[in-house]
């Protein structure tokens, strides 16, 4: 569960990166007309990251036992500028919680 938990908090982080960079830089760049390729290239890393982030956040749901609705949750959480880092605090915050301090080392 330590190693599914490790790789649903780097693909929260890098989806989140992706995207603000996207959000941030890429559709100005859209907007001005400039850098289309640069553009293209963004959306379509995106894309292809969020899909590895929301098998990864399956992984997790599943050898952790949650609900449907924080499953899909979670996943939606990659599609919102900033909520894929909102969500991963949540997640680690829960899973430390609710694993005892024994089983942690």
């Amino acid at each position: 569960m330590k190693s599914a938990l490790l790789r649903y908090r780097v693909m929260a982080y890098v989806t989140g990166v992706v995207l603000a960079t996207g959000v941030l830089v890429g559709i100005p760049l859209q907007v001005a007309g400039k850098a289309d390729l640069v553009v293209q290239v963004l959306w379509t890393a995106h894309g292809y990251l969020y899909l590895v982030y929301c098998v990864t956040a399956v992984n997790l749901a599943l050898s952790s036992r949650w609900g449907l609705l924080k499953t899909v949750l979670v996943m939606l959480a990659g599609t919102v500028p900033g909520m894929s880092f909102v969500a991963e605090r949540k997640v680690a915050h829960d899973e430390a919680a609710r694993v005892p301090v024994a089983a942690r080392r």
